[in-house]
Parts: structure tokens; sequence; C-alpha cells
């Protein structure tokens, strides 16, 4: 079983209910959603293009997925996660849009985001204490000589190649897509993310993950708010 330490939007927020139906998986619930019909992509080249990304849910990664070291327990990640989340007041990404990364579709910020680097570098430090170390077969699922000497580094330090100077807050949508496919898959993720993607995304809650046994698709185990007690109850509104 692996956790892993994410930002994803409320259960209820829009941006949730459309990722939901493009990736055909909510991943709160972690029930199946019937896809959406969308011109230009068939049913079938949609459950494709979101097999990889259908299977961690709708999420942006802090910290990627790791196993707990042999001397903590669930409990103990809990607890130091509320308490972390406790001393981080919420923030504003200016506006997430589609973006290719490579061979794969993301949502990213359409502008750099100081709060969200500063907030996955310290979840990193925070809670490495927890992540057991990497097995060798992990390792080379990473393909370590594709990777950059900091990448490399962060691999072995870190547990993960894209953290600190490599990291890029990003929320991904499909896996590899094919140069020829590109222009289809790009326009129809624009039809079906650009009417939520207006907005600025507040990020007010840090996600703890799990996966479902080995292998097997993550799902929200916990959303963690963040700022202080007080503070989130003067985020409350009063009701007469």
């Amino acid at each position: 079983m692996r956790y892993a330490i994410c930002f994803t939007p409320a259960a209820s927020d829009p941006l949730s209910y459309v990722a939901a139906n493009w990736l055909g998986r909510n991943v709160f619930s972690g029930e199946t959603v019937e896809p959406t019909a969308i011109r230009g992509l068939s049913i079938h080249e949609i459950a494709f293009h979101t097999a990889m990304p259908r299977r961690y849910g709708f999420h942006g990664v802090l910290k990627a997925p790791f196993r707990l070291a042999a001397d903590v327990t669930e409990a103990q990640l809990l607890r130091d996660l509320m308490r972390f989340c406790g001393t981080f007041s919420p923030f504003h990404i200016n506006r997430l849009e589609v973006a290719r990364l490579g061979a794969f579709y993301s949502l990213v910020p359409s502008l750099p985001c100081e709060h969200a680097h500063y907030l996955a570098s310290a979840v990193v430090q925070e809670f490495d204490r927890f992540r057991a170390p990497l097995s060798e077969a992990e390792i080379e699922r990473t393909d370590p000589g594709g990777l950059s000497a900091a990448q490399f580094a962060n691999l072995h330090r870190w547990g993960s190649p894209y953290v600190m100077d490599e990291f890029r807050f990003h929320m991904p949508l499909t896996g590899p897509v094919s140069h020829s496919d590109m222009p289809r898959v790009e326009q129809a993720l624009r039809g079906v993310f650009e009417p939520v993607l207006a907005d600025r995304v507040k990020v007010a809650n840090v996600a703890l993950m799990i996966e479902e046994g080995n292998g097997g698709p993550f799902r929200v185990h916990s959303l963690h708010p963040m700022g202080k007690v007080s503070a989130r109850r003067d985020r409350v509104p009063a009701f007469a």
C-alpha cells in the first residue's frame, strides 16, 4: 500500500466534476464515471488516453507515492499532516490552463506560482521521514538513465526526480499522446475544461491519497484544511 500527498479541489468544486467526467473516475469515492460524449474523440479514444491518469485520479502531486517506513504508522502520518497544514495559509493559483508537457497533457498554472512550489518543497522535506527507501524495481521504473544529474540526485535523496528545483505543479489529464493525435486531443481538452478555468483556483486543503491494494487506483483518504483552526472558523459563513 502506498500513500501520496497532493492537492485536489473539493469534491463539490465544478473542476472536480468536470475532471471526473473526463478521466472516468471520481478520486473521492473511487467510483467509475460514465464518460461524456465529446466531439472529435470517441469514447474508446478517451478511455485509452486517460488510462494512466485515471488510476491516480485528478490531483496535483506534492509528494509522489511512497510506502510507509517500517517505524511509522498511518495514524502518525495523519497527525503530522494535520499539524503541518495548520502552519500554511491558503493561497490561490492564478489560473489553470491546458498545456502539453512533452507527450502528456495537464492543467498547469498560467503563471508561475511560488506558493505552490514552496508548499511542495516543504511537504517533500517534512514527510520524507515517513517514506520507506525505494526498492531496486521502483528505481528502475523511473528510467534513471534518462534523468539529468539533478533529477538523479533527487531520486536517491527524496525518492522522486521531480522535486525542489525540478518541480513543476501540474494536474495530469492524459497519458502519452501520439503526435498525430495531439491536435484532436488538445482541442477536446480545451472544449471540456476551459469553461471551468476562468477563475483562480483556491488551495485551501491538502489531500492524503491512498493506493487501493498493490498497483490499484488511488483515492482521497482525507482532506486536511490549511491555516490555523481559528482562521478556518472565520472563513465559515454565518447563517441567520
